[in-house]
C-alpha cells in the first residue's frame, strides 16, 4: 500500500488525486491530521488513519502495511521541521516499507541561504541514514508563493521587494502529478531526483511584466534594501524569525540557488509544465484588475 501524508494540504491533496488515476484505491493510504477533511478520499475506497508528525505512536497505525511511505514536508521551520521529518522516517522505517519519499525542494542544500532548503538537506542526510530506500522529491518553488508576492501589490501596482534572482516557479499541480507518477512507478528514482522545474526562471522584474501583460494594467517592480523589508514586514505584524525566514529567499535567489531548469518534470508529466502566465490567471489575475 501506498501512504501519503499530509494529504488534505495543497499539494498532499493533488498527489492522491493524481495517484489514483494510476493506482487502484484499494492500494492507496492516507495520513492526515483531520480524517474528517478526508473524507471524499475514503468515499473513493482510499484507506484514511489518523496520523500526525507529533504523535509518533499514532503513526504505527497510519502507516501499517506500507510498501512505500510518501512524507510531505511540514510547514515549519528549522530543527521543529527536521525533528518532525526524522519522527516520520522511523515510522516509516518501522512499518517495513520497502521505500520512503519526501517532497524536498530543487534548493535544498546544507549552506543554502534559505532556511527551508537547509531543513530539507538535513532530511535528506536523515533519510539516506535510514538504511530504507529513499526518493528526495527535488520540487520546484511552488508557483503559488509568486502569486502571493503579487497579491500584495495587486492593489498599488507596486511590488517593491528586495534584489532577487532567477526563480523557477513551478505548479503545485504539475509537480502532484511528477511526484504521483514516481509514487507509481516505484524505484524509478533512486535518492535525490534531478530538480523538477518549470521551463524557464523568471526574476521579479520579469514577474511583474507578466503580471502587467496578464492583466492589462500596469505592474512596477521596484528594489528595497533587506533592512527596508524586514522593518515592512515586522510593521505588518510578521514575526522577526518569519521575516527572516522571507529575506531568506531572496538572498538564495541572487545566490542562483533556483535558477535550475530541466527537463525531468516534462519527461514525467508527458507535457510542457504550466506557464507562469496560466499560474496567475488561474489565480485570479485577468485583465482589468485581480
Amino acid at each position: 500500500m501506498i501512504i501519503v501524508t499530509g494529504a488534505t494540504g495543497q499539494l498532499g491533496r493533488r498527489i492522491v488525486e493524481s495517484l489514483l488515476v494510476r493506482v487502484p484505491a484499494d492500494q492507496v493510504g492516507v495520513s492526515v491530521r483531520d480524517p474528517r477533511k478526508a473524507q471524499a478520499f475514503a468515499d473513493q475506497g482510499v484507506r484514511v488513519r489518523r496520523g500526525s508528525f507529533d504523535e509518533p505512536g499514532g503513526l504505527a497505525h497510519a502507516f501499517e502495511g506500507a510498501s512505500q511511505v510518501l512524507i510531505v514536508s511540514v510547514d515549519r521551520m528549522g530543527e521543529e521541521a527536521v525533528r518532525l521529518h526524522r519522527t516520520a522516517i522511523d515510522a516509516a522505517v518501522a512499518s517495513g516499507a520497502r521505500r520512503i519519499l519526501y517532497t524536498s525542494h530543487m534548493g535544498a542544500g546544507a549552506s543554502s541561504h534559505f532556511q527551508a532548503c537547509r531543513d530539507h538537506a538535513a532530511t535528506e542526510r536523515a533519510l539516506s541514514a535510514s538504511g530504507v530506500p529513499f526518493t528526495a522529491l527535488r520540487n520546484g518553488f511552488h508557483a503559488a508563493a509568486a502569486v502571493q508576492f503579487l497579491g500584495h501589490a495587486a492593489e498599488s501596482g507596486c511590488l517593491e521587494l528586495p534584489e532577487d534572482g532567477p526563480v523557477n516557479w513551478t505548479a503545485h499541480a504539475d509537480l502532484a502529478d511528477a511526484d504521483a507518477a514516481i509514487l507509481a512507478d516505484e524505484g524509478r528514482f533512486d535518492g535525490p531526483t534531478p530538480p523538477l522545474t518549470a521551463a524557464r526562471a523568471f526574476t521579479f522584474d520579469e514577474v511583474a511584466a507578466l503580471a502587467s501583460d496578464v492583466t492589462g494594467r500596469a505592474f512596477t517592480r521596484t528594489t528595497a534594501s533587506d533592512d527596508r523589508f524586514r522593518d515592512q514586514l515586522r510593521g505588518n505584524g510578521v514575526p522577526v524569525d518569519a521575516a527572516d525566514h522571507l529575506l531568506g529567499i531572496f538572498a538564495a535567489a541572487r545566490a542562483g540557488e533556483f535558477a535550475a531548469v530541466g527537463p525531468t518534470l516534462a519527461d514525467l508529466i508527458a507535457r510542457e509544465p504550466t506557464a507562469l502566465s496560466a499560474v496567475l490567471r488561474e489565480h485570479g489575475f485577468h485583465g482589468g484588475g485581480h
